[in-house]
């Protein structure tokens, strides 16, 4: 079966009780706190997200919404790609999360009910998060970066991904697992970034990628080898475009057009060349999230899980 890059429909979560989570900020280092009653986080959180679903709808993109529910609170519940993925052969795959709170999310059933309302067709569902209780984590398509025409899957390992739970889900999924560490600078220490999906995005006929985060010159080498095996252009980004969620991207499907969708902040931090050589392959769908990203640590592509799944 002939994998497709991107696709035209798109799951998205909207929010209920969206704040900061302190669960998450451990080792994710996006996050900010800022000093706003709940309610006016929730109210704007949402408006932001009406804003890109109206945004990915009027470009002709199938924006699949469900609402996230009042109790229990999953303050992070706008970000279905970590604990869900769907895949072109009818395969459902469910993820281990890192924060206790985060796995509240997970909602299986009202999700694949959906699914199969719209008509897609989900044959099996291949379920990880048993490897919560061994504390082994991978979360989605923020730990995994799919080349799925080429079958090659990306991974930074971290404390949220973890090396052996990866092979395993690329024996699974019959993709080839290219591994390798990505730092980031917190106070003056190189620590890991907690998803790969913010400092690598891999479209159809490129890639945009921080390369400066991978301290191990044969790692940073390996990965470049890779993608220039697949002859992805290499578009590379600073590590503070990186912390402007820059790498934080994803390719869609629209009306007879793909696009780049990513958050204005990402988009403010690009340089005139760097927009240029998105542009060659297809136009950039900026959003305006400043609220989100600043206090869920996430942006534009982690509010997106892909729908692959085939049609009855």
């Amino acid at each position: 079966m002939k994998r497709e890059q991107y696709t035209n429909t798109i799951l998205m979560v909207e929010p209920v009780n969206f704040n900061y989570n302190p669960q998450t900020a451990v080792n994710n280092y996006f996050q900010n706190q800022v000093d706003e009653e709940a309610e006016k986080i929730q109210a704007q959180a949402l408006a932001e997200f009406k804003n890109m679903v109206s945004t990915l709808r009027s470009k002709g993109v199938n924006v699949i919404t469900i609402k996230d529910t009042d109790k229990p609170h999953t303050p992070d519940s706008i970000f279905p790609n970590n604990w869900i993925s769907f895949h072109e052969d009818g395969t459902v795959v469910q993820y281990p999360m890192y924060a206790e709170n985060r796995r509240l999310e997970r909602r299986e059933e009202d999700v694949l009910a959906l699914l199969e309302e719209k008509g897609f067709n989900i044959i099996d569902v291949l379920d990880y998060t048993s490897a919560e209780a061994e504390e082994i984590y991978l979360e989605g398509t923020g730990s995994i970066i799919l080349d799925r025409q080429n079958e090659i899957a990306y991974a930074a390992i971290s404390q949220r991904t973890d090396e052996e739970l990866f092979i395993e889900f690329c024996e699974e999924l019959e993709y080839s697992p290219v591994i390798f560490t990505a730092n980031q600078t917190v106070n003056g220490e190189r620590l890991p970034i907690y998803h790969t999906n913010v400092m690598m995005c891999v479209a159809d006929e490129y890639a945009v990628i921080c390369l400066s985060t991978i301290d191990d010159k044969k790692q940073r080498k390996y990965v470049v080898e890779n993608l220039k095996d697949t002859e992805k252009e290499i578009i590379a980004i600073t590590e503070e475009q990186m912390h402007q969620f820059a790498g934080n991207m994803l390719q869609v499907g629209g009306l007879g057009q793909k696009y780049l969708v990513m958050s204005q902040t990402a988009f403010d931090s690009l340089t005139t060349e760097q927009i240029s050589a998105i542009e060659k392959y297809n136009p950039i769908l900026p959003v305006k999230i400043d609220l989100i990203e600043k206090l869920g640590g996430g942006s534009a592509r982690c509010m997106m899980a892909e729908v692959f799944l085939p049609k009855v």
